[in-house]
């Protein structure tokens, strides 16, 4: 099945636009598709060519039989047409091998989606070893925003990670669009109040705003940092373990259809089941910080840990910064983390 969207030539849509819209339709897929379902994004779209349109490619995993594969695959579908619909697009089918659905606007398409029922993976068809039904692990990198080198020194590593970026920063914009443009997931990085003794941001959410103030402050946030998906915290030992202020900003996280992350920098945090109550999509870091000591050799035990967590479990969520050491260690260690079973994954794949 390949669904197609299409831009609306007067009501311009910008590359970055186009790409936000593909990450989306990516969430809304990942929401409502079983487990062991891949999706991959393809952000191809650019000012300099129109013609080209962001691509999703959606493998389902072999289902139990044809009539649930195909239920799957509708399921997914209807959730691509609510997206589609909230942004003006509008669905036509035309015949073919695997049935065509076309998101039209005007005529000028931005996104070609297909969908494999019962395919075989793409990773598996081009030889590779990593497991179908293998277990995931999403790694955040956060704390971006002021360096470009360790950006690019991430961007170098050519692996599924997600970009958490702090809103503000001489580097913030730039960082996103790029991390955009070269595929990887982006989040923001929002600043919480945290425990005296941490330094904080120049603006940041505090116990006791009102929800009014919580809606400006992360569009204003938002605003900074183009593209982004989700959100995970920033500090914010004070702030997570606020249940009043978590029970503002979760709606205001489910109107810009973002997804959050608990970044579970105390025990005593609510925002993840704040999130769940609040039907924000949603998960937590799942095991330790890669980076509490900043040497190689450590941040390579943590990260054998979180491949270790993964397996167990089935998925975990690892957050680490962009330290020298940490991006060496991703270096030495994820070239091996397929062979050992476990798929990097997006942290959008793992929120439920």
């Amino acid at each position: 099945m390949v669904i197609s969207c299409k831009k609306h030539q007067p009501d311009h849509l910008t590359s970055t636009r186009i790409h936000a819209i593909t990450r989306e339709l990516a969430n809304a897929a990942h929401s409502v598709a079983p487990t062991g379902t891949q999706i991959r994004i393809g952000l191809q779209a650019s000012e300099k060519s129109p013609e080209t349109a962001d691509s999703l490619d959606i493998t389902l995993a072999k289902a139990a039989s044809d009539s649930a594969a195909k239920s799957d695959a509708a399921k997914i579908q209807r959730a691509l047409t609510a997206v589609a619909t909230r942004h003006g697009l509008t669905e036509e089918i035309s015949e073919g091998p695997e049935g065509v659905v076309f998101f039209l606007k005007n005529g000028v398409r931005t996104h070609a989606i297909q969908i494999h029922i019962g395919a075989v993976a793409a990773e598996q068809s081009q030889g590779s070893s990593a497991p179908h039904n293998g277990a995931k692990l999403a790694i955040i990198l956060d704390d971006l925003g002021n360096d470009r080198r360790s950006a690019e020194e991430i961007f170098d590593l050519h692996y599924p990670l997600t970009i958490s970026i702090l809103p503000n920063h001489e580097h913030s914009q730039e960082i996103a669009q790029e991390a955009e443009r070269r595929g990887y997931q982006v989040m923001l990085h929002l600043p919480m109040q945290a425990v005296a003794t941490e330094k904080p941001e120049a603006e940041e959410l505090r116990p006791g705003m009102p929800a009014g103030e919580v809606s400006k402050l992360v569009d204003q946030f938002l605003q900074d940092i183009p593209g982004a998906v989700g959100v995970n915290n920033h500090q914010g030992s004070e702030a997570t373990s606020d249940p009043a202020l978590m029970r503002e900003l979760m709606p205001v996280l489910r109107d810009h259809h973002l997804f959050y992350i608990d970044s579970r920098t105390t025990a005593a945090t609510v925002a993840f089941e704040t999130a769940q109550s609040s039907r924000v999509p949603s998960a937590f870091r799942s095991v330790p910080f890669l980076d509490e000591v900043t040497e190689v050799g450590a941040v390579r035990k943590q990260l054998e840990l979180a491949l270790r967590g993964a397996r167990e479990k089935g998925e975990a969520v690892a957050i680490g910064h962009p330290h020298p050491a940490t991006l060496q260690a991703l270096r030495e260690v994820l070239p091996s983390a397929e062979s050992e079973g476990v798929r990097l994954a997006f942290a959008s794949e793992l929120v439920h």
